[in-house]
């Protein structure tokens, strides 16, 4: 969100929040600046609408009602818009507390210490200490990426962003235009979850394979973002891990340990060689290019012939 909006929303809220009475249109204008540059009547009203429309998606409750000279005005209660007291078991104060903790090598780190301060002064206990209720456990967050901070406010903001982008198969990075949903963390890795706009579909990306600074771009977003985002399953199905069926390939000797670690049979072949049988489904194409030279795809033909096709696609680029 801009400074100067949320300002804006900030000054809005607390005259809803600090009058005794409602507040008309005319009013709000005269008393926040913001208002004031407004170029017509019809500008601010567009503004007020939208102004008033997000601090309400924001959880303010806004009433609508006449004021005393017949007019139409605004207010915001202060007993409809206070939180209960907060209170917390000793189970839910430490995950509250492992939850800040995760963060403090992050540049959220401030946050998280000022809220767990906020959350000690409404009620926290003080003898709860996250690491004694679970042991040594120390919960850390590795984010290497540079591209995490920004696509994080991005998917906050609902802020569609672009980024250049280098598939593992290809050569050189591409641009991608995509309206971000959702961050996660599956096996040391950050994914990004999201729609891609040039290709008209959801899409996944690894963090690490974002070349260049990731910027933000102006509008909406054109697709409903979805209650559920499967980040980890889609990832899961790229290394193969959701196989309905089995491929059999060759592989050097002592080369592939993840490959044969999934393998449901291993048959040395000889001069250098053994055969695999391994997990087939989604995405276990692009794993198997991974290892190059290593690995010879045997049947099904459908995956050999994936297969080479990616290689020749590395091969031109």
């Amino acid at each position: 969100m801009a400074i100067a909006k949320a300002e804006r929303l900030m000054n809005l809220a607390l005259c809803l929040l600090g009058t005794r009475r409602p507040l008309s249109k005319r009013e709000l204008r005269e008393s926040i600046e913001a208002y004031l540059e407004a170029s017509s009547d019809d500008s601010f009203n567009r503004m007020f609408e939208r102004d008033k429309d997000d601090l309400r998606e924001l959880g303010l409750v806004i009433e609508t009602v006449e004021n005393l000279d017949g007019e139409v005005g605004y207010l915001a209660r202060r007993d409809s818009n206070r939180l209960p007291p907060i209170t917390l078991d000793a189970e839910e104060a430490a995950a509250l507390g492992l939850a800040a903790k995760v963060w403090q090598q992050a540049r959220l780190a401030g946050a998280a210490s000022g809220a767990l301060q906020k959350l000690r002064a409404a009620g926290l206990p003080e003898d709860v200490d996250p690491y004694e209720a679970h042991g040594a456990l120390e919960p850390r967050i590795p984010v290497h990426e540079a591209a995490f901070e920004p696509l994080m406010l991005a998917c906050r903001d609902r802020r569609p962003v672009a980024f250049d982008y280098r598939k593992a198969t290809a050569a050189h990075p591409e641009p991608r235009h995509v309206e971000p949903w959702a961050l996660e963390c599956w096996r040391g890795h950050w994914y990004l979850a999201g729609w891609d706009r040039d290709r008209g579909a959801e899409r996944v990306f690894r963090l690490s394979r974002i070349t260049g600074r990731v910027r933000t771009r102006s509008g909406r977003f054109t697709v409903e973002v979805p209650d559920v985002v499967t980040v980890r399953e889609t990832v899961a199905g790229w290394a193969g891990e959701t196989a309905d069926r089995s491929a059999l390939i060759r592989l050097r000797t002592d080369a592939g340990y993840p490959l044969r670690a999934k393998a449901t049979s291993v048959r040395e072949l000889g001069d250098g060689w053994d055969e695999l049988e391994i997990p087939y489904g989604h995405g276990v194409d692009a794993w198997l290019v991974e290892f190059g030279p290593d690995v010879v795809v045997l049947e099904p033909a459908e995956l050999r012939a994936d297969v080479v096709d990616r290689l020749r696609a590395v091969a031109k680029g």
